[in-house]
């Protein structure tokens, strides 16, 4: 059974954990300081919203019905649309959507090694 990691989003009004491999739970991590440190320089009139993360930990028991755990390839995939449906024309977006890509396609590797 492969060990996974929970980045704990808040996004303001709600909160939410992502399941990640173990392996790969900083990056995401890492992904959204990048994100946040770029996403102010975006100069379209759609930008996502984006989560804070604000903690990585091994277990999560959750205690109110009203926060969820998403899947990282779910919650990746999500914030692959969402960046690129932004149309942007003074940024150079595709730097941001490279980084997320990149990430995308390690754990869609992942989770493919997973299933045999």
């Amino acid at each position: 059974m492969p060990t996974m990691r929970y980045v704990l989003m808040n996004g303001g009004s709600n909160i939410f954990f992502v399941e990640m491999p173990e392996s790969h739970a900083y990056q995401l991590s890492a992904l959204n300081l990048r994100l946040h440190k770029e996403i102010d320089k975006l100069t379209a009139e759609r930008v996502p919203q984006l989560p804070y993360a604000v903690a990585e930990c091994d277990n999560v028991e959750l205690h109110d019905s009203t926060v969820r755990i998403v899947s990282g390839l779910d919650y990746i995939n999500e914030l692959e649309r969402d960046f690129a449906a932004v149309k942007e024309s003074a940024y150079p977006l595709i730097a941001l959507l490279t980084e997320i890509r990149a990430l995308q396609a390690q754990l869609e590797q992942w989770y493919e090694e997973e299933e045999v």
